[in-house]
């Protein structure tokens, strides 16, 4: 099975985002997802490429890959699969780490797939009323370690805290 990660943001209750659209404005976090992401492969589901503004996509430096159900589908510069097991072997002798980055329904089905090897998980401190959601997920069979914190501040008016989360082999 082909290793791969995710990265995703979320408010106290697991909303990640509300009309197709993100939240909360938090640079630091925006950055960390740029930097991370960078050089590597992008896997979203068609409605987050939308939900992405048209000046932004795709997203710069990085492989960007929808998935959508659509068999017409075309996005410039980008390479469109129908699956997220298509998307993930066609990455397979790939040396580039493979980034899962939303929406709620790829988030849902790459939480099942075996090859999934760490998450990248922002807590951002809130309620915002979510109508897409980062599904729950059994914290016994993951390693947690804290990567980044930010208080309040004039840029961010949330406070959040950032986890690497890796995978036990031998659960």
């Amino acid at each position: 099975m082909m290793k791969f990660s995710l990265i995703v943001a979320m408010d106290k209750n697991h909303g990640i985002g509300k009309n197709n659209d993100l939240m909360w404005h938090l640079p630091k976090d925006m950055r960390f997802f740029k930097s991370t992401t960078e050089n590597q492969v992008v896997i979203m589901g068609r409605k987050n490429y939308d939900s992405i503004p048209e000046k932004y996509r795709p997203l710069s430096n990085r492989q960007n890959v929808i998935i959508t159900r659509n068999k017409a589908f075309k996005a410039t510069n980008c390479l469109v699969f129908h699956t997220v097991d298509e998307a993930l072997n066609h990455f397979i002798n790939d040396e580039r780490e493979v980034f899962i980055i939303g929406g709620g329904e790829i988030y849902k089905i790459a939480l099942n797939l075996e090859g999934l090897e760490k998450m990248y998980i922002t807590n951002v401190d809130g309620v915002f009323n979510a109508d897409t959601f980062f599904p729950s997920f059994d914290k016994t069979l993951w390693n947690e370690e804290k990567i980044m914190s930010q208080e309040l501040d004039e840029k961010h008016q949330f406070t959040f805290n950032t986890f690497l989360y890796t995978r036990i082999s031998d659960k």
